[in-house]
């Protein structure tokens, strides 16, 4: 299956997302503020945060699940507004929420989404066979998936996303609620779709060593503002502290720990998504 094309600029100058002033107000509160960001082609990009940042308003805007008030944002070129279709056709997505089906098989899980993708008939049982075999659940693909544990349901839903081989995937919270071999499991399995297909990554998490095993660069959300962006170097070099860790700058720029921001909320939700997943 081929990827849509952007009608204007070369493939070179346009990036995997880019966001101008783009901004999300819910009646007279605003949830994301004026954010700019350009995530390059192949990069994996991680969102930092703490709950109620924003970062949940801001992927859904990015695929195309909420309309923005006001600012644009275009993915592969794509206007996300007035070119939702050709967004949708380029990106895959992978919700903190569920999204696997536990009263059918993993193959069948894949052949709804294979079919949900228009993906046609003659290519539909090479592309499953590909993804249970990149996923390494070849051998489960036949048993229920409520049978399934918490990293093989990830693996199954990230293969969900990833059958149309969009250019950019977005993960949130990807190895929330899973324990420390699987979260091993999931993060290779990451690494490896950046590496084969060249994917770009937009994820958000709440794990400070996940953002940096896997990400090149972050960005800071704080009351909807991007209030910090760039690698790990660039974020020291501009707080001026020249060791601090993640989860230093975390705090600096939140004003709150990775651990204590949303704490409440978090617990709660990880609670939530480790009984679905178990």
């Amino acid at each position: 299956m081929s990827h849509p094309t952007p009608s204007s600029a070369s493939a070179e100058a346009v990036p995997a997302l880019r966001t101008q002033a783009l901004t999300r107000r819910f009646g007279t509160h605003t949830v994301v503020d004026a954010l700019d960001l350009v995530v390059p082609e192949g990069e994996v990009f991680g969102l930092l945060g703490r709950n109620g940042a924003g970062k949940s308003t801001l992927i859904k805007m990015l695929t195309t699940l909420l309309p923005p008030s006001s600012g644009q944002a275009s993915i592969e070129g794509f206007d996300v507004v007035s070119q939702a279709t050709q967004v949708r056709a380029a990106i895959g997505y992978v919700p903190q929420a569920l999204s696997a089906d536990g009263e059918l098989t993993g193959y069948e899980n894949l052949l709804v989404f294979a079919r949900l993708y228009d993906i046609s008939r003659a290519e539909r049982s090479r592309r499953i066979a590909e993804a249970l075999a990149f996923m390494d659940l070849q051998a489960a693909a036949q048993q229920l998936v409520a049978t399934y544990s918490g990293g093989m349901i990830r693996r199954l839903e990230i293969a969900q996303s990833m059958l149309h081989r969009p250019r950019l995937l977005f993960l949130d919270e990807p190895t929330i609620g899973l324990d420390p071999v699987a979260r091993d499991t999931v993060w290779a399995h990451i690494r490896q779709l950046r590496a084969d297909f060249d994917t770009t990554i937009f994820m958000t998490t709440h794990y400070m060593d996940e953002a940096l095993a896997l990400c090149s660069r972050f960005g800071i959300l704080r009351a909807g503002k991007l209030v910090a962006c760039g690698s790990l170097a660039e974020l020291r070099a501009a707080s001026g502290q020249a060791t601090a860790t993640l989860d230093e700058l975390f705090i600096l720029y939140t004003g709150e720990t990775s651990e204590a921001a949303g704490a409440y909320n978090e617990t709660s939700g990880t609670r939530h998504t480790s009984q679905r997943l178990a």
